[in-house]
C-alpha cells in the first residue's frame, strides 16, 4: 500500500479545499414583510434594510 512521503502541509491542504463551497447563498426571512432576502443585501419587495426605507416602489 502506497504511504505518502511527507506530511501534507496545511496550506496545501487548505490551498485544495477551496473549492469546497455552499453553492447557494444565505438567505433570511426580511423583518419587514417577512419575505426571503439575501443577507447583508436591501429586501427586493418592499425596499427596506435595516428598518430603513431605502428603495421607493
Amino acid at each position: 500500500m502506497a504511504v505518502p512521503f511527507r506530511k501534507t502541509s496545511k496550506t496545501v491542504k487548505r490551498k485544495r479545499r477551496t473549492h469546497f463551497k455552499l453553492s447557494l447563498p444565505g438567505m433570511v426571512a426580511c423583518p419587514n414583510c417577512g419575505e426571503s432576502k439575501l443577507a447583508h443585501h436591501v429586501c427586493k419587495s418592499c425596499g427596506q434594510y435595516k428598518g430603513k426605507e431605502v428603495l421607493s416602489k
